[in-house]
């Protein structure tokens, strides 16, 4: 049976595998049909990409949106992410000014997975979510989102998955060979001495077919130096004036800074294929990155309120708006200045190879195996300078500020902040490890190390039926094998000169070869700081260094290692049929899951005298669960179809809350109830989160230019984490000790607690105005919005959680214009408050509320092969702005959105480029 009855042109994208492979192939009939005719069409730049990715939409069995390349290695956008951003109830966080992880119907990226070819990726960070833009986009044709899953669908999660996809050499056709090249500059110039504001992006891809068209390659390589710029205002916070709630809020501190990066990326794609007949087919496909981003930073911390006593002597208001200290002074005040440093040295690679070999008309068999692994680095080093060494050491002034409206402060100094000889190389705080240990130290630094593999085979077949109801059935087995390991490691430094009798007050004047000049923080009124090559400084030996394991036993437990092995058992029916008269197309089926899970840790704790004491712990957990899926899709009219889908789906806990690493500590004479054991931890017996989901939705396609959608969804959530007390048998994690009989000990980790439920609802519209009159042909429209609600309870008293990730209300809006070659677009992506995830100290992560934002790109471009000129045929030139409207990333705490907790400002990026293709 037919669905939808399909033009010509989406017969024809989706036999040249433009929709990636995502319509059935056994319809034989049909792409014969559209190869016979395909010489015909000629669908270019972005009406091609939007017409391929509704090809994948509307030929689909379950609900889903996708993204298509304009052309080989060009996605519509330089990211991944953001291209992602503007599909309906998708929303990106940015995360150094550009899109870098995705929510899914209102659910953080913990409730998304990604693969690659269908094949579920490691991950740079320390939990499971994939950072999009370790995957350079020029080396990707299309990504599809699956917000239904299918039993055959083995990397599934409750929000949906993300598939990104190379091409196929041998269903692309032709001999291509394409480079692409684009400058870039940022508009608030090089903000830290000695930085960059100017980058590039180039890649080169190679497709061709040899020995009759039964072998074929798809090579590219891409190259990426970006830069990036950050005015950044950071409080420490707002606590009541003269700590009595009867007075009005105050800055508690700030530590603001200007930030530059410079990001470098390599990235290769090599897909071979091999088909020597209408049996057989064999890829192999690698992708490999490299990912270097380097930060520089230079800012000053300024104690306010939370200062007084230790670095001032306390603020004095002078004007108040509404409960907050608008103007002001801090007295007596002593600053810090920092001049800090991140790196980030990451290295993936993916690689598979997949087979199908077609026994008959009715029995074929496949077998895919693959690996996925991620090795990263970090090194985020803080160095301090100041006026003298330690608490009331040094000058000071009398510091004024000014709320500037927009959630951070002007300040007024006296004093000159980039003179070498006022502020030198030195603790201007008492901070340090411990008491005996006040003024000891200088800097920090973190150097955690990340590693990830996930091994995976899948053997499955496929029993095509003559006639019937069901069309086929597909069952089989999928094993993976995923194991990471954190090593978080952490040093105090001190300057090699202190001496905490001999020589207390040593301060360094900056030797001159690591200055790097003087770095302006006047977008807060600072003027100009001392600057300087912080990591060289470091490198170049002018630390002692403390390693922070020997006083801090949560750096102990900050290291840790979670394997899983999961094997699923799956079998799936295509449905094929006609209820009336009303043809019916979907599938049902089921996925068994057997997991087994350990993790490898240590229990630790600190004595009284200090030493501290490890135990070797290794815990874990082992369940099955059943997973059954159901997709129906009506065709109530002519290309216009409902679908229906429920399921129940699981998304794994985050690996860095399953280690079974605990900090503990043992008290023979408790006070009142308490247990003598008391500890907290990570949990290595935790299970997944699991939900119910159903949806219903509407679609239809009244022309190859467009469609229209709309879809509902409710997620019954069975379950959701949160960090409860749970009474343990100490004899279970510390058996030798003498003492673990001595009753149950209370622990503080993450629980599967209550659910709850996620529900939206979703509509889209695409446009091309030529459908309605040729005077409008090349404009056209993609609209798209949603709407998400929550209740999640800890218990059935408490009040409803904020889940990480929602948006209530999500928009986006491109217009564009694509005739005789000129083309020119503008898009706007609109996200409400949430919850997100953002770095607090020691390189940790912790959930903030994040400001609504719009951020709006444009791009306009030509493409020569229109102009009548031979000589310049297959080349286009490209011109794009990114954050046009330059939208700020803002953070805050509490209800009052002035209570800023980030305010960062990062300019607009220009990019101009060419492409040639022949």
């Amino acid at each position: 049976m037919l669905l939808f009855k399909p033009s010509l042109l989406t017969l024809a994208l989706v036999a040249a595998g433009a929709s990636m492979s995502a319509y059935a192939a056994d319809e034989v009939d049909t792409a014969n049909t559209a190869d016979e005719n395909i010489e015909v069409i000629k669908v270019t730049g972005i009406r091609r990409s939007l017409q391929e990715a509704q090809a994948v939409k509307m030929t689909n069995s379950s609900v889903v949106e996708a993204v298509s390349a304009e052309d080989i290695g060009k996605l519509p956008d330089v990211s991944i992410a953001e291209s992602l951003a503007r599909l309906p109830g998708v929303a990106a966080q940015r995360l150094d000014g550009r899109a870098n992880v995705v929510s899914i119907r209102g659910l953080s990226p913990d409730f998304t997975i990604a693969t690659l070819n269908g094949r579920e990726q490691a991950s740079i960070n320390d939990n499971r979510g994939v950072e999009f833009d370790q995957y350079p986009s020029e080396l990707l044709n299309s990504v599809v989102v699956y917000k239904t899953p299918d039993a055959a669908l083995m990397a599934q999660a409750i929000g949906g998955t993300v598939d990104m996809q190379t091409i196929s050499p041998l269903k692309h056709g032709e001999q291509t060979f394409a480079i692409n090249a684009r400058g870039e500059w940022n508009d608030l110039g090089s903000l830290n001495a000695g930085s960059d504001d100017k980058g590039y992006r180039a890649s080169v891809s190679y497709i061709d077919q040899f020995a009759d068209d039964t072998i074929g390659i798809a090579l590219g390589y891409s190259r990426m130096q970006s830069p990036n710029q950050e005015e950044r205002w950071q409080a420490w916070g707002y606590p009541n004036l003269d700590y009595n709630d009867a007075n009005p809020l105050v800055l508690g501190g700030a530590k603001p800074y200007v930030r530059s990066s410079e990001l470098e990326r390599d990235g290769v794609m090599v897909v071979l294929e091999f088909q020597p007949n209408d049996q057989f087919r064999s890829v192999v496909d690698v992708f490999y990155t490299s990912f270097f981003d380097q930060q520089r930073l230079t800012g000053i911390e300024i104690p306010g309120q939370w200062g007084a006593g230790w670095a001032n002597s306390g603020i004095t208001a002078i004007e108040t708006e509404n409960g907050l200290v608008t103007k002001g002074t801090i007295n007596d005040a002593m600053v810090l200045v920092r001049n800090d440093m991140n790196t980030r040295d990451a290295d993936s690679i993916s690689a598979g190879w997949n087979n199908e070999y077609i026994f008959n008309e009715n029995w074929s068999i496949e077998a895919d195996v693959a690996i996925s692994k991620v090795e990263r680095t970090d090194i985020g080093i803080e160095t301090y300078a100041g006026t003298g060494r330690g608490n009331g050491n040094g000058q000071v002034e009398n510091l004024g500020f000014t709320y500037d409206g927009k959630g951070g402060y002007i300040f007024e100094p006296s004093l000159n902040y980039a003179d070498p000889e006022l502020i030198r190389l030195g603790g201007a705080f008492s901070w340090g490890p411990d008491a005996e240990r006040a003024n000891f130290q200088d800097g920090f630094i973190n150097k955690p190390e990340i590693e990830d593999e996930l091994q995976s085979f899948r053997l499955s077949s496929t029993y095509s039926f003559d006639e019937g109801a069901i069309s086929k059935i597909q069952f089989g087995i999928n094993y993976t094998n995923r194991e990471k390991t954190k090593v978080d490691n952490g040093y105090y430094l001190t300057l090699k000169g202190y001496d905490a009798v001999t020589n207390p007050d040593y301060m360094l004047t900056l030797p001159s070869q690591y200055s790097t000049g003087s770095t302006s923080l006047a977008f807060f009124g600072m003027g100009d700081v001392l600057s300087y090559d912080a990591l060289r400084f470091y490198k170049d030996g002018n630390y002692n260094e403390l390693n922070a394991k020997e006083v801090q036993p949560e750096r102990i437990t900050n290291s840790w290692q979670v394997e899983e092995q999961v094997t699923t058992f799956f079998v799936k029916a295509d449905l094929d049929t006609e209820v009336g008269d009303i043809p019916l197309t979907g599938n049902f089926g089921v996925q068994v899951v057997d997991t087994d899970q350990s993790s490898k840790g240590t229990a630790v704790s600190k004595l009284d005298d200090g030493t501290i004491e490890l135990t070797p712990r290794t815990a874990g957990d082992s369940y099955v669960e059943w997973l059954p899926s159901i997709n129906l899709g009506f065709e109530v009219a002519e290309n216009q179809m409902v679908r229906v889908a429920a399921a129940r789906t699981l998304s794994r806990g985050r690996m860095d809350q399953m280690n079974s690493n605990i900090n503990y500590t043992y008290n023979p004479n408790p006070s009142g109830a308490d247990p003598k054991w008391t500890g907290g931890g990570g949990n290595p017996q935790l299970r997944p989160w699991l939900a119910r989901q159903y949806d219903i939705s509407y679609e239809n396609y009244f022309s190859d230019m467009g469609y229209f959608s709309v879809a509902a969804y409710y997620k019954d959530l069975e379950n959701y984490t949160f960090n409860q007390d749970q009474f343990v048998d100490f004899c279970t994690i510390l058996p030798s000790d003498p003492n673990c009989g001595d009753g149950l000990g209370r622990v503080s980790s993450p629980q599967n607690g209550n659910g709850g439920y996620v529900q939206g609802i979703e509509a889209s519209l695409s446009i091309d105005f030529g459908y309605f009159t040729e005077v409008l042909d090349g404009f056209g429209t993609i609209l798209n919005g949603a709407y998400n609600d929550s209740e999640v309870k800890e218990t059935d008293d408490s009040e409803p959680t904020t889940l990480p990730g929602l948006s209530e209300k999500t928009f986006n809006a491109t217009v564009y214009y694509e005739n005789s070659g000129f083309q020119a677009r503008i898009s706007s992506r609109y996200r409400s408050d949430f919850l997100g995830e953002v770095t607090a100290i020691s390189l940790t992560r912790v959930n903030v509320d994040v400001k609504a934002e719009t951020v709006v790109d444009a791009q306009i471009g030509y493409d020569f092969s229109e102009s009548g000129i031979d000589a310049l045929y297959g080349l286009s030139v490209v011109f794009q702005v990114n954050n046009l409207t330059n939208e700020p990333f803002t953070t805050y705490l509490g209800d009052d959105e002035r209570l800023v907790r980030d305010y960062q400002n990062y300019g607009r990026n220009f990019m101009f480029g060419a492409n040639y293709k022949f």
